[in-house]
């Protein structure tokens, strides 16, 4: 597996990473057991780049990843992240908090769930509008020298933020999603990451599973998927998306891999400093997914890609109009 500098203060990652979102909530059934045991597989692959968040759960997901890694964490570079606040009486009301004294009591909670000392990667989740990005970025400096947090990451804002945020203390890593149906970050925000000396982290690279040519009805999702919900999976963009993963899928088959790899790869195949973390919560998938770091392209096949999958090409927006009032544009 594929270790490289995550950002310029001295981290190192795995590429691709594993996102562990979905071993808790959003995708159906979950089996910590299970979950556990593909964290543990993940770590004897060399997949050491574990992501997760507070608002997983809400905090289930942390204290799970917590006990997966006792015993490993000298081999894990950890993440997790802070500012989507979760309703106790109604978890699908969010609210945005990047006020410093909750920078402060977020990161003690985090660290006493995931049970360490130190997080080697902590993220505003998303931006506070209340709160100046300036000042969210000054106390989060603090943790970093008071030692409780390594680096700071920013998730889903724009360059200009990421600039204003950058100037106060340097940043890690910047994560937004990115993928073949999702290529927006193209357009300045990789290439911004690049000149500051940014890891851009790539979550859903696999477009929540569509790309994997695994999703073929609508009615498959459970009742408690947030899929459902999803504009991209809903109505006749499920079907324009659907024929999409199935050009995809053929390319894959006659490239020799999987749809899953192809598209994992393809986040890959142009940028150094990309760290896909592609999320799972199945051993067969995990194995699957890591691999597309023996997948390669030709410039030819780049091309052939792009011409299935140029930007823009997805039907639907890829979060519901709430949940993309929380993107910083």
């Amino acid at each position: 597996m594929k270790v490289k500098s995550l950002g310029s203060q001295g981290l190192i990652a795995s590429a691709p990473g594993l996102g562990c979102m979905g071993m808790s909530e959003f995708y159906g059934q979950t089996d910590d057991t299970e979950s556990i045991k593909t964290i543990h597989r993940a770590i004897e692959l060399g997949i050491t780049f574990l992501d997760t968040a507070d608002a997983y759960g809400p905090h289930k997901n942390e204290i799970l990843v917590g006990k997966a890694i006792k015993g490993f964490r000298d081999k894990i570079t950890l993440a997790t992240k802070f500012g989507i606040v979760r309703d106790p009486h109604d978890p699908m009301k969010r609210g945005l908090n990047g006020k410093p004294a909750y920078v402060k009591i977020s990161c003690e909670a985090s660290l006493k769930r995931l049970d360490v000392d130190v997080i080697d990667l902590y993220y505003l989740h998303r931006k506070d509008p209340a709160t100046d990005i300036e000042i969210t970025v000054e106390a989060m400096a603090q943790l970093v020298q008071e030692g409780k947090i390594q680096g700071i990451g920013l998730s889903e804002v724009s360059p200009a933020t990421l600039r204003k945020a950058h100037a106060v203390h340097p940043i890690t890593a910047l994560q937004t999603e990115y993928s073949l149906w999702s290529r927006e970050p193209e357009d300045e925000l990789i290439d911004t990451c690049k000149e500051l000396g940014i890891a851009f982290v790539a979550y859903s690279p696999l477009g929540r599973g569509f790309l994997t040519g695994q999703i073929k009805k609508f009615e498959d999702f459970a009742q408690d998927d947030y899929r459902r919900l999803s504009p991209r999976f809903q109505g006749e963009n499920f079907q324009k998306n659907l024929d999409l993963a199935q050009k995809l899928e053929s390319l894959a088959v006659k490239k020799g891999c999987t749809a899953s790899q192809l598209a994992l790869a393809w986040t890959m195949a142009k940028y150094d400093h990309i760290f896909p973390i592609p999320g799972t919560k199945r051993i067969k998938y995990l194995e699957e997914n890591a691999g597309a770091v023996n997948v390669s392209f030709s410039a030819e096949e780049l091309a052939a890609i792009d011409n299935i999958a140029p930007k823009g090409i997805a039907s639907g927006t890829r979060y519901p109009e709430a949940m993309m009032s929380f993107v910083n544009q």
